[in-house]
């Protein structure tokens, strides 16, 4: 992993689109390129007119490298204290804060002091990274204003296929300790199901289990979402889990590459969640981040009839 240090100039920010999706109203960011590499990753596209990928010498679709900036902290302190509208910050949107080059620098630690050090502000983690416990401390010392969620992206039993998928975050067994870690310290936590990936997570009874799961751990939102469709990710990730002999997921991935079967996997995953939230949780808690333009009018027509728990994103929305 090649690790490239890069002087950022924003800390703590307003996010209008995390706003929209009930997931914070600030963000905070520890560099452009996460070191997890997930391959269904869509930062890249996000980012690739970011002129650190250039001053890098970096290609921003490319894998195998990190760009972090270790003097966040510092400014993330300085915005806290300085602005005056506070609200609830995401620590990350777009990057990990916990990941392996942001580790080195203790990033998710000093952000989360020089947040909570100000009041009137609260934050909430999303991470693909067990190393959180490590900070568990000073998140206990204000449990009240910190909700912790660790991106659970499937079962158990299929933590083989992630680690193909995401090869540098945490193993999803052990995303799952820290997230009972958590609640049995009495902290506060939500759901993290975003991707709900094809052939991995996607049917009902491995649904069944996520949901089960973060009720377990007493969350207070269940937050989901399918596989985004656009870019390189599902090509990807159908490459390398073939190469890795993963039969069912790769033709599940490789369907989910035509419009038809997409769509076909949203509507079906919605009612799946729906079903499983309405069992076990509360419909309310329920949180489905969906961007619909790609989705079939007849499966569009089938979440309109019961969108309860969905979020309706974009232009379309």
């Amino acid at each position: 992993m090649r690790v490239h240090r890069y002087l950022l100039k924003t800390g703590i920010s307003r996010t209008p689109e995390f706003e929209r999706k009930g997931l914070a109203t600030h963000a905070v960011n520890v560099g452009t390129k996460c070191g997890h590499d997930c391959l269904y990753c869509s930062t890249g596209a996000v980012l690739r007119m970011h002129p650190s990928f250039r001053d890098c010498g970096e290609n921003p679709f490319a894998f195998g490298y990190a760009i972090v900036d270790p003097n966040t902290p510092e400014r993330v302190a300085k915005d806290a204290a300085r602005i005056q509208e506070r609200g609830l910050v995401q620590l990350c949107t777009l990057t990990d804060a916990w990941a392996p080059e942001a580790q080195e620098h203790r990033l998710g630690r000093r952000c989360l002091e020089g947040i909570l050090r100000q009041p009137g502000w609260m934050v909430r983690i999303l991470t693909k990274n067990a190393a959180v416990l490590e900070d568990f401390d000073v998140i206990e010392r204000y449990r009240d204003r910190v909700l912790v969620g660790l991106s659970i992206t499937g079962t158990p039993d299929q933590e083989e296929a992630l680690n193909v998928i995401e090869p540098h975050a945490s193993p999803v067994r052990e995303r799952m300790g820290a997230l009972r870690e958590a609640h049995a310290r009495g902290l506060r936590t939500y759901g993290m199901l975003c991707p709900i990936l094809p052939g991995i997570a996607a049917d009902a009874n491995q649904v069944d289990e996520l949901v089960q799961f973060v009720c377990e751990c007493e969350a207070e939102e269940i937050f989901a979402e399918p596989v985004n469709p656009q870019g390189r990710g599902l090509i990807l990730m159908e490459e390398a889990l073939a190469e890795r002999g993963y039969c069912g997921p790769t033709l599940a991935v490789a369907a989910a590459r035509r419009q038809i079967h997409w769509s076909r996997y949203v509507a079906s995953l919605i009612g799946h969640v729906q079903s499983s939230v309405r069992r076990f949780h509360d419909i309310k808690k329920l949180r489905f981040l969906l961007y619909p333009s790609r989705l079939r009018n007849e499966d569009l027509a089938t979440i309109r009839r019961d969108d309860a728990g969905v979020v309706w994103l974009g232009k379309k929305g």
